[in-house]
């Protein structure tokens, strides 16, 4: 299985790696840190999954470069660019925020996943809320992938 991971932040990049080379070791996992980088595998390769933060920044954040203007909808706007090249992959939305505000209103994780499954029927899996004190994150991803495997 080819998996790309779409994380920035580093700490929670190596965790969702750690799991899934524990549970899928024979797995080819590549990484992206914003919407620019995840843009571009997604061009590029043959994946058949993706996990994808919610918030991203537009450019990788590097010695001269500060990512770009912050998208706390960052992961949304690589799920419309997979619609746009037609690129229907199963992708999972992780995110470590427990609301967003969208046009100046709340919205929860439930609202989210019900709009996003509206709007990406072809590629949307789920939303799972990451927590590195807990682990059922964890078993939400599994159970996640173990349906599209």
């Amino acid at each position: 299985m080819n998996i790309l991971l779409v994380e920035d932040e580093a700490p929670k990049q190596e965790r969702i790696l750690s799991f899934l080379r524990e549970h899928w070791p024979d797995s080819s996992v590549r990484t992206a840190r914003s919407v620019r980088s995840a843009v571009d595998q997604l061009t590029s390769d043959e994946l058949d999954l993706v996990l994808l933060d919610v918030s991203l920044p537009t450019f990788d954040v590097g010695p001269n470069e500060s990512g770009g203007r912050p998208q706390n909808f960052g992961g949304v706007e690589v799920l419309r660019y997979m619609d746009l090249y037609e690129k229907p992959i199963p992708t999972i939305l992780i995110t470590a925020y427990e609301a967003f505000s969208k046009d100046g209103k709340p919205i929860d994780h439930e609202a989210l996943d019900h709009e996003l499954r509206e709007q990406h029927p072809n590629s949307y899996r789920g939303l799972i809320y990451y927590n590195s004190l807990f682990t059922e994150w964890r078993t939400f991803l599994e159970d996640i992938i173990a349906k599209e495997i």
